[in-house]
């Protein structure tokens, strides 16, 4: 090319070829690889864990990209190709998009580099060679998708062909997303023939979506040549972009304000977002772990211990009624947030009594020193909507950090070094964090608004309160709780914790900044109604249904905490805090005495009834509401102060929007793989156990899972009931033990009935698939509800079911007596072979013993000669029984393992006749790791050695 006259240039050519490039040479990596793959290894590559062709046709990307050679070579080298065009097309865009005072353009090329080395990451890391890292690269990239495609939306240049291409491919490709997750979740959980096959095609449309996005750039490119001369200017930032025009068009809307976030980026104010943010998740995490250390004392005594009061602490802002105190409090706040600290030092604390009252004190603190915070920024709108904020992102962050570690918060005082605790960690975060959050504040937070003229109720705006703070801490401090109300058993009908505990906190999350964003529509009786109806598909319906209600109502109080709390914070803080935090600990006690009316004084009043909880709930939202409506509307905020608080909010709703990225990436890593295997699958044998486990709350009140997981795996258990186990309650810290044994021994899960089901709680965790399971509260006229799985289990293509049951208490005969028969009727109608894991409350040959024992049931028992039971039984029918074995509890319960081994697909016998272990073949042996002292406090007792049985 001749040299031109304006700057002698050797060579140049227009930018827009580099688009081409990388739009053609990314299109022929995958295009080639799926060619060659079909041509050469179609049979193998739309085979999948379940089905293969006829039932699966078309591969999926992976499967083509990733297994085989020379399909993963043709891949490998034409995505190294497309690197070059790459990182050149992501610094054009930066070039033509910058802007001066803008730092969004850089983070937006940033963001693209970091996409594009986390596509090397996947590319060359396969499945194959670490599942474990490529997913991360994968789900890496399909993160960081987000911000660059939203980025290149708010940065595109006028031009409105270019536009309209965008618009519309980053519309098809994140729409893509819903049905294909839709469809894996049909192969990966219902296993449904020829789901990975649409799964696939959605898949390759991500993929094309994805590359086509990119080619637009090839629009806007025209303007620039190379060697780099910008011949028309538009790298010089005079240019109005697309942004610029829809900013001007809506000065007023904060969704747009907030989403085209323009001006140098202010790092030191993002900083102090995330520690106000990171200060709200200290004092959640604080709060929530109150009530499982007091559970410790009522379970281990079985009836009321004392302690229980403790749980008033948060009602501690009412000594601020005290003019002194209140004026002390307000002075000295950061070190009243700096003392209620001392609830993450609890872990140290051994003594659980000691630990008790070093929480309790962490609680007051924080109560107090929240509230009095907000009632000295009562009139500064922009300073008490941030603090809100950050106190509201703080409890999605906590339900985020539960999702991450299996619904136990790692900076609890239950939690160590080794059970998952990052203590530590925590004590030094918080200190930093909570420091710089309550260093005094240099802004003045807006134009000073004076005393309001019209005020409502202060008593109605701490009702309101208390129905807030309840249904905050009891539906969403874990992200699985209302999951877990809505779960009916298999087949799947409806979410699972693992993906869907994401969208509870997507729904969270966008409550939360549309409440700052909309507050006019969340504190109306529309948004009201709205709520409610949430709150009553969430009582009322399972499945779909009550989730989505679910997802209504955790919207709802999500985006009405900053009115509640705003409007409140115009009485004095005795009437609205104080009596708020009292109003929220008797629901507290109300939400705990539905299912423990057997231990309370008054308890059969309450007994059963969640409706009422949540009524009540909605009713006490709803006169906090019908004040704000008063004390709101006198509120005659400058629109300058409205604006200025939104602007200062702006940062904690970017933090916000990490926090989203984040959860999806944790329910992407913790996707169950669901392709377990039995431990001597060579032996078609089922190792069955039942084990009673407390609450996995150990002797010395520490969290136990990790320590149960090691129990259960040594004793090589394929399935295991376990009782005693529903922890979705304020007082036992919204957990779900489960999820943690289950994800790491690689089990099938049913929870059993829900926590709205008012029982103590029934597991099943199986290495067999669960084909269907039923749950059952058996009569229960007088004591507590007893709770039953009915499950029907895939064991080696036998069909076998297995009863996981808890029986009423010793107190209870008649209870006692019903549910034999009711649990001998429904053993003896099934035709397969089944197994029940139990506890009954009898003894052996005794009263009910022959209910279950019976010919209408058709069960026997695992062996009638041990004589030395009570709570604990194995009962079984049309299945070969091979082994029996006791093994002691340890320091974890109060219950002993005991565990059964079966056979399928050989003759039964019911002869009690013992033989020796060497007549076993190793494969049906019990671990011998049990033997003599056993280990960790595990051992076989009673009999000393496992009883075999030809």
């Amino acid at each position: 090319m001749a040299p031109r006259k304006d700057g002698d240039v050797v060579f140049s050519f227009n930018a827009s070829y580099i688009s081409w490039v990388h739009t053609i040479v990314a299109y022929a990596a995958f295009l080639g690889a799926l060619v060659v793959g079909v041509s050469l290894h179609y049979h193998k590559i739309v085979q999948n864990e379940h089905y293969g062709y006829p039932d699966e046709w078309f591969p999926s990307v992976s499967s083509t990209i990733g297994d085989r050679y020379p399909e993963r070579s043709v891949f490998m080298v034409f995505i190294a190709i497309t690197s070059g065009p790459r990182f050149a097309l992501v610094t054009l865009w930066y070039f033509l998009t910058r802007r001066p005072n803008s730092n969004l353009p850089a983070i937006v090329a940033a963001t693209g580099l970091v996409r594009t080395l986390t596509c090397g990451g996947w590319t060359y890391v396969t499945s194959t060679d670490d599942h474990n890292w490529h997913d991360i690269f994968m789900i890496s990239y399909l993160v960081f998708t987000l911000p660059w495609t939203l980025g290149c939306l708010a940065l595109s240049p006028p031009n409105a062909k270019a536009v309209k291409y965008r618009k519309a491919l980053a519309s098809l490709f994140f729409g893509t997303l819903v049905p294909m997750i839709y469809f894996f979740i049909q192969h990966k959980v219902h296993k449904v023939a020829g789901a990975y096959t649409i799964y696939a095609f959605f898949e390759w449309a991500l993929i094309l979506f994805d590359v086509a996005f990119d080619a637009v750039t090839a629009l806007d490119f025209q303007t620039f040549e190379l060697v780099v001369k910008d011949v028309n200017g538009a790298s010089r930032g005079d240019n109005k972009l697309l942004k610029d025009s829809i900013k001007e068009k809506e000065r007023d809307n904060f969704l747009i304000q907030t989403a085209t976030f323009d001006g140098p980026y202010y790092w030191p104010a993002m900083l102090d977002a995330t520690a106000d943010i990171l200060h709200g998740f200290f004092f959640w995490s604080t709060l929530t772990s109150l009530g499982v250390v007091i559970w410790y004392f009522p379970l281990w005594s079985m009836g009321l211990s004392g302690y229980e009061g403790l749980v008033m602490c948060p009602a501690t802002p009412a000594l601020l009624g005290i003019p002194a105190v209140r004026s002390l409090v307000i002075k000295n706040l950061r070190w009243l947030h700096m003392a209620s600290m001392v609830g993450l030092l609890a872990w140290l604390v051994k003594e659980p009594t000691a630990r008790l009252f070093t929480v309790s004190f962490a609680v007051m603190a924080g109560c107090t020193a929240w509230s009095a915070e907000w009632y000295a920024e009562r009139r500064n709108p922009a300073r008490l909507q941030k603090k809100i904020l950050a106190w509201s992102i703080g409890l999605i962050l906590s339900s985020i950090a539960k999702f991450a570690n299996h619904t136990n918060n790692p900076v609890w005082p239950i939690v160590n070094s080794e059970n998952g605790g990052w203590n530590k960690t925590g004590v030094v975060v918080a200190i930093l964090a909570v420091w710089r959050s309550t260093r005094p504040d240099t802004t003045s937070g807006g134009e000073y608004v004076p005393l309001h003229s019209k005020k409502g109720s202060s008593l109605l705006a701490g009702l309101g309160l208390g129905g807030l703070f309840f249904t905050m801490h009891s539906l969403l401090s874990d992200s699985s709780t209302m999951i877990s109300w809505v779960w009916e058993g298999f087949p799947v009908r409806g979410p699972i914790a693992v993906p869907h505990g994401a969208i509870v906190i997507l729904a969270m999350s966008a409550g939360a900044f549309l409440g700052v964003a909309l507050p006019g529509f969340f504190g109306s009786w529309t948004a009201f109604g709205l709520g409610a109806v949430g709150a009553a598909l969430l009582t009322c319906y399972s499945h779909w249904t009550g989730f989505y209600g679910g997802l209504m109502l955790a919207f709802y109080t999500m985006g009405v905490a900053p009115v509640l709390i705003s409007s409140a914070v115009q009485h004095g803080p005795v009437s609205t805090f104080g009596f708020g935090y009292f109003i929220y600990n008797l629901m507290v006690l109300f939400h705990c005495w539905v299912v423990a009316y057997a231990f309370v004084p008054g308890g059969p009043f309450f007994r059963e009834h969640t409706d009422w909880i949540m009524i009540t709930t909605m009713l006490l939202i709803g006169a906090g509401v019908f004040s704000a409506l008063t004390t709101n509307s006198g509120s005659q905020t400058r629109s300058k102060s409205k604006s200025r608080g939104r602007q200062q909010s702006t940062y904690h709703l970017h933090v916000l929007l990490v926090l989203q990225l984040l959860a999806a990436s944790i329910a992407y890593l913790r996707f169950p793989p669901y392709a377990y295997t039995p431990y001597h699958a060579e032996e078609k044998l089922m190792t069955a156990g039942i084990w009673t486990v407390h609450f996995s709350l150990d002797n010395d009140d520490w969290s136990s899972e990790r320590r149960m997981r090691d129990a259960i795996k040594e004793l090589e258990l394929d399935v295991v009931g376990l009782l005693e186990s529903d922890l979705q309650r304020i007082i036992m810290g919204n957990r779900d033990t489960t999820q943690y044994i289950a994800e790491d021994l690689g089990m099938y899960v049913d929870y059993g009935p829900g926590p709205n089901k008012h029982t103590w709680g029934a597991a099943l965790l199986s290495k067999f698939p669960i084909v269907n399971s039923t749950h059952h509260l058996t009569p229960s006229p007088v004591g507590e509800l007893a709770p039953a799985i009915e499950a029907t289990l895939d064991v080696y293509g036998t069909l076998v079911d297995v009863f996981v049951f808890h029986s009423g208490q010793e107190e209870d005969p008649e209870d006692r007596r019903l549910q034999s028969e009711y649990m001998s009727e429904i053993m003896g109608a099934t035709p397969r072979p089944a197994i029940l894991l139990s506890y009954l409350v009898t003894k052996p040959g005794e009263g009910n013993y022959n209910n279950y024992v019976s010919e209408q049931s058709g069960m026997h028992d695992i062996d009638r000669r041990d004589w030395d039971r009570w709570c604990e039984y194995i009962l079984y029918k049309d299945i070969k029984r091979v082994g029996y074995a006791r093994v002691s509890r340890g320091t974890i319960t109060d219950t002993e393992i005991q565990a059964g081994k079966f056979v399928v697909g050989e003759p039964v016998s019911y002869s009690d006749e013992r033989v020796s272990e060497d007549q076993v073949a190793p494969g049906r042996r019990f671990p011998a790791l049990f033997r003599g002292e056993g280990v960790r406090g595990h051992r076989y007792h009673v009999f000393d050695e496992p009883w075999y049985y030809a």
